[in-house]
């Protein structure tokens, strides 16, 4: 037995969805994206890191419905462009989710104890794959209960900022234009969630149905709280002290005259990053589960534990590597280059979507889309920080070459 149980709908695949992406924005890279793209340059960088995932969620909706499997564009790219272009985005995949997941873990214990960060960071890695190991269905409530309380405190935010918001600050001169690239690439670490959905399309029911809903749908709601965040917290603060802020939002309140509202926007954050990073580890091993079967990664992670239909081994071996990284990475190094790696991840995606041809459906412009995201993603990509982008592609071509090289297999 190693197929896994389908038991999510489209509530379920959203709520995942917005697991998956609130949270990393708007607690993590709103600074350094306001570090390179100035005023209105962040809202322009956020519009174009939204419009390219609406370009990669309307990919990955169309091969995921063709394709209703665990393992995303792994699997997409070696059924539309060859076993080699799957592995690189599987590979990619792995590699940099790994390292978005050390980040997220690194961020909770930033803000829960500082002075002991690392520690609460294998805590909170030991924790959520705890709950992963217990089954799909009970990550999917576990997420549920998380993106109300983090919705809670985003709300307590924007009334209290609302006040305080000034025109004159948000239209503050934006950076150049690589500025605001290097912006939207740092930006689309936030958006890239909403993929999880299809990567968990072995266990959503109605596939063909589910999942061109649950997408953009996802998506769109993030797109709509992101833009409301980033309008009041610019408005607030100013690009500047945004962009030398660690904790943008505590100190939204903090500026609007409710300081002693500050621990509790903290304890959102806490919780939002714990959202994030209980969908990541769940997406990650499902990938690492995919490639395992097709003995890309050793055929020993491929098992489904027999009671909760869950892939222990490949969350296991996934959780392992992520402890190691928290105990030798820095979080901003782990987001650039993760980004890098799951853009080049997306580029595949479109890629692949590019070859299915015009859908029945001609209402959305559906190859242009593809097309759009494709050469998006790779500019963003190229644009990101010197360092992350020779760290991403380094180690893509590191894997390529073991793909080369390895023994072929039976």
């Amino acid at each position: 037995m190693n197929q896994l149980a389908r038991r999510l709908g489209v509530p379920d695949a959203v709520v995942i969805g917005l697991g998956s992406m609130l949270g990393a924005g708007i607690f993590v890279v709103f600074a350094p994206a306001a570090a390179a793209a100035g005023g209105v340059g962040l809202l322009a960088a956020l519009v174009l890191a939204g419009f390219i995932a609406y370009c990669n969620a309307t990919s990955s909706a169309r091969l995921a419905a063709r394709y209703p499997e665990s393992g995303g564009t792994y699997v997409y790219g070696r059924e539309r462009l060859g076993p080699f272009a799957g592995f690189i985005a599987g590979w990619g995949f792995v590699v940099g989710k790994t390292a978005s997941c050390a980040a997220m873990a690194l961020t909770i214990g930033a803000y829960l104890w500082p002075g002991q960060a690392r520690l609460v960071a294998v805590a909170a890695v030991v924790a959520v794959t705890a709950v992963n190991l217990r089954g799909i269905a009970k990550t999917a409530t576990a997420t549920r209960i998380l993106v109300l309380v983090v919705l809670a405190v985003l709300a307590l935010v924007a009334v209290a900022g609302a006040t305080g918001v000034s025109i004159a600050r948000i239209d503050a001169p934006g950076g150049s234009a690589r500025g605001i690239l290097t912006a939207a690439g740092l930006l689309f670490f936030a958006f890239a969630g909403y993929a999880r959905i299809a990567t968990l399309g072995e266990e959503v029911r109605e596939p063909e149905r589910t999942i061109p809903r649950a997408v953009p749908l996802a998506l769109g709601l993030v797109l709509v709280i992101y833009l409301a965040l980033a309008v009041i917290t610019l408005g607030v603060l100013g690009p500047e002290r945004l962009a030398a802020s660690a904790a943008p939002l505590a100190d939204v309140v903090t500026a609007a005259g409710l300081p002693g509202l500050a621990w509790v926007v903290r304890a959102g954050a806490t919780v939002a990053v714990a959202g994030v990073l209980l969908s990541l580890v769940a997406g990650v091993g499902r990938t690492t589960l995919a490639m395992a079967r097709r003995r890309d990664l050793p055929a020993a992670l491929a098992a489904v534990h027999p009671v909760h239909r869950v892939p222990h081994r490949a969350e296991l071996a996934v959780a392992a590597v992520v402890i190691l990284v928290v105990m030798l990475a820095d979080v901003r190094g782990a987001i650039g280059f993760s980004s890098v790696t799951v853009l080049v991840y997306y580029a595949i995606t479109n890629a692949a979507a590019l070859t299915l041809g015009r859908d029945r459906d001609r209402h959305l412009p559906v190859q242009a889309l593809a097309g759009a995201g494709l050469v998006g993603c790779i500019l963003l990509a190229v644009n990101l920080p010197l360092g992350s982008v020779l760290a991403g592609f380094g180690v893509l071509t590191l894997g390529a070459a073991w793909y080369a090289l390895r023994p072929a297999r039976g």
